[in-house]
């Protein structure tokens, strides 16, 4: 690792490097030079996965440990919160909450080689009910896993955007004839879309491409009155009370 690298990784295990100017961070690590060199290495650091930002940019700091669990191998992936699939309302926080934890096949290889670059928010409401991400579409409740290398989409893409500091999940359309961003829902429910002119893109950001889509279990009742039903064959006959006790378990 390049020496400056290490002093800037030094230094944002003290503090949050977003709070600080370029030329402020040279200052405390001692190297003098343009700012464009700092920003340089906090790029690489970035790229690498040894610096992570926040979604929103309030935040950048050190990660805290491997992804992936040396016992277990399960993969633990950032949760930061929620992003409404409606209105741009419910907000995503700058800290982690929780983290989701998948085994790697259930990645795919393609994503396993980007664990670091990987987190994950809750999707709130239902207007992308009707979208298609490898086949899932995103429903409440369900949790929505986001490359956040991917900050330049094509149309067509999925993508959580911040707007007023709030996260949502929308397809992304660049209109050119009318120089505006288009966001659209896609659901059953007739839900306008949120139009952005290229003028106003500095008020708006993508913060990452949506690659997955991790259902909300909705079957579990199912599967407990199918284990009793297991239970009940494989005890073979039984009196009505020994019946009425195992049903009840």
């Amino acid at each position: 690792m390049h020496k400056t690298q290490q002093k800037i990784l030094n230094l944002a295990r003290d503090k949050n490097l977003a709070n600080l100017t370029l030329r402020k961070i040279a200052e405390l690590i001692g190297e003098s030079g343009s700012p464009q060199k700092i920003k340089h290495h906090l790029e690489k650091l970035k790229e690498k996965g040894l610096l992570i930002q926040s979604i929103d940019g309030q935040e950048i700091k050190p990660m805290s440990s491997s992804n992936i669990d040396k016992t277990t191998k399960l993969i633990s992936l950032p949760i930061y919160g929620s992003a409404n699939c409606g209105q741009a309302l419910e907000l995503a926080n700058n800290t982690i909450e929780e983290y989701l934890k998948v085994s790697k096949s259930i990645l795919g290889e393609k994503l396993f080689k980007k664990i670091k670059d990987l987190f994950v928010l809750k999707a709130v409401g239902n207007s992308m009910n009707e979208a298609n991400i490898n086949n899932e579409s995103i429903e409440d409740g369900d949790y929505v896993i986001i490359d956040r290398k991917q900050q330049n989409p094509g149309n067509g893409d999925y993508v959580v955007s911040i707007i007023d500091g709030a996260a949502n999940v929308k397809k992304f359309f660049f209109d050119k004839s009318n120089k505006q961003v288009i966001l659209a829902s896609e659901s059953y429910s007739d839900i306008p879309p949120i139009h952005i002119h290229e003028d106003d893109l500095n008020d708006y950001s993508v913060c990452g491409k949506v690659v997955k889509v991790m259902k909300k279990p909705r079957n579990f009742i199912g599967w407990e009155n199918t284990s009793a039903m297991d239970t009940l064959k494989v005890l073979g006959k039984q009196s009505k009370k020994e019946s009425n006790y195992y049903e009840n378990l």
